[in-house]
């Protein structure tokens, strides 16, 4: 099958495989009655090292008291927030929520006023699950100014209080069908988006990602992604589960400390953008450990250089697979095979995952283009996401009459069916893996009484592969001041959004329509910069 070619880029060669109709609890339940003793997960420390442990069996009676507690304060159907680092605490309460019936809308824990308040007010969350404090962010301090404004919101829990609540009420029966989870990803217009996932989505996105990884059963996980991202709380969590395997958490990602957990815990697969995986083979280099067990490091969110694919090879001895998806696909739409030659591995985004059909079109028409033309990357597949989160619109708008999920992303196709990005029909920054949306930080920055205009882009970075500059046309009097610009942001915004360069302009160039040619300013920077 891997052989045959294609006449268009339209690949549904993997589209008939079969999606199962499970449920996150049902997956629990039926992996702790057929290995009870099996480890489910781990609390990995800050030094390397490890404390609270729980079997499948354990994990299960936590999950499912924990979940009675919530269905005694929240009805099915029901969302519940969750705000908080990684920790056993995050995962049992994934799988507690899923287990009542809930759907679980995960925030990012370095998130400030504005943005949690937003958050809550629309995905109309009746609780709050939270940590008193993050990397210095004081997130209870700024959950007490939020929630007493929200009367929707019943109830706010300390994470830390989880293992202790009383577990009183009834669990529910949940169809494959349920909402799962809400995860926001922002807009072009700068308002975050919720993207409604269900167990069906979710728990097929993962199993079908860890059987193209081709995993052994029981392999030792370590999650150094976030949780609040797909990667962290499906691939992670849900393809562990589905492998009987171990998933190691880390509150905050230090590749020494990661390296130690992997070599004692013979971990034998992670994922993380490619700023982690350098840092692991820098780490690895001033350090060796015995890490003979890794077999492979997944990378998303960014292209893998050559020279970072062999790296890995060579210190961490891991093979190096790249997937691409996005949120509104659970997450995976293509990604490379075991298989797979390094060529293809470090210059494509790999190949339409199973159970999952991807096209190139014509943005203007929806036209399935001829090979190796640029166009927009489109996926119809089980992973589709049920939609926004009040905002029919907006969902009508990212998913077609036909079924396909709009991407927004441009890129190429092969006869093989492996794809290329060549580049985004939205104005998006991806920096570390990470998404931004150049409008909701110029919407902050014209708050500030020195910005009469703005524009933000993306320039490339060593480190983070893109970095925010914001270009600001001053209002009279005002001098540039970077310092008072970027507390203004950081007061606003979580820090990864802030602006890492900044430069005053007095005019802009422009379109014949008269909007900002962003292009021509990161042009401008790059010749400047003598990048």
């Amino acid at each position: 099958m891997a052989g045959q070619s294609i006449e268009m880029s339209h690949c549904n060669r993997f589209a008939g495989e079969p999606i199962f109709d499970t449920t996150i609890g049902g997956l629990l339940r039926a992996q702790a009655a057929a290995d009870p003793q099996a480890e489910a997960l781990i609390e990995g420390l800050p030094d390397g090292t490890t404390a609270r442990r729980w079997t499948y069996a354990q994990m299960l009676s936590e999950a499912e008291r924990i979940g009675r507690a919530l269905a005694a304060r929240f009805h099915p159907g029901e969302r519940i927030a969750v705000w908080a680092p990684n920790s056993p605490e995050w995962v049992l309460l994934e799988h507690a929520a899923a287990l009542a019936g809930l759907t679980l809308v995960t925030v990012n824990p370095s998130y400030q006023r504005r943005e949690l308040d937003y958050v809550l007010r629309h995905s109309g969350s009746a609780g709050l699950v939270l940590v008193e404090e993050h990397r210095g962010n004081p997130m209870r301090a700024i959950a007490d100014l939020v929630v007493g404004e929200i009367p929707a919101i019943r109830a706010v829990v300390d994470m830390g209080e989880l293992l202790s609540l009383p577990g009183e009420g009834t669990l529910p029966d949940v169809s494959t069908h349920d909402p799962a989870q809400i995860q926001y990803t922002s807009g072009t217009t700068g308002f975050p988006k919720g993207v409604v996932l269900s167990h069906r989505n979710l728990t097929n996105n993962a199993r079908l990602f860890a059987k193209v990884g081709g995993m052994a059963v029981g392999t030792p996980a370590i999650g150094l992604t976030p949780l609040f991202h797909t990667i962290g709380c499906s691939m992670f969590v849900l393809g562990a589960l589905q492998l009987g395997s171990a998933y190691i958490t880390m509150a905050v990602f230090d590749p020494g400390a990661a390296l130690d957990l992997i070599a004692r815990e013979k971990v034998g697969w992670t994922i993380c953008v490619p700023t982690m995986a350098l840092a692991l083979i820098e780490a690895q280099k001033a350090a060796p450990r015995d890490i003979a067990t890794l077999g492979f490091i997944g990378i998303g969110g960014a292209m893998v250089a050559p020279e970072l694919a062999r790296a890995a090879k060579e210190v961490l001895g891991a093979d190096v697979r790249v997937a691409y998806g996005q949120t509104e696909s659970s997450p995976i739409i293509t990604l490379c095979r075991p298989e797979d030659s390094f060529e293809d591995i470090c210059t494509t985004i790999g190949r339409a995952g199973l159970g999952c059909e991807v096209a190139i079109v014509d943005p203007a028409t929806g036209a399935v283009l001829p090979l190796d033309t640029v166009g927009e990357i489109v996926s119809r597949s089980y992973a589709t996401m049920l939609g926004y989160h009040d905002n029919p619109d907006a969902t009508a708008a990212a998913i077609d009459a036909e079924g396909w999920l709009h991407t927004g992303d441009l890129g190429t196709m092969d006869a093989r069916g492996f794809c290329k990005i060549t580049g985004r029909v939205k104005d998006m920054i991806i920096r570390g893996g990470e998404n931004l949306f150049p409008a909701e930080i110029e919407n902050v920055l014209l708050e500030h009484p020195s910005v009469l205009e703005c524009a933000v882009v993306g320039v490339p970075d060593e480190r983070f592969g893109e970095a925010v500059a914001a270009f600001i046309r001053l209002a009279p009097g005002h001098e540039l001041d970077v310092e008072a610009l970027r507390n203004h942001c950081r007061s606003l915004i979580s820090a990864q959004k802030c602006p890492a360069h900044w430069q005053a302009v007095d005019s802009w160039p422009m379109t014949g329509s008269g909007k900002i040619q962003k292009f021509a300013l990161r042009d401008e920077w790059i010749a400047d910069s003598g990048r």
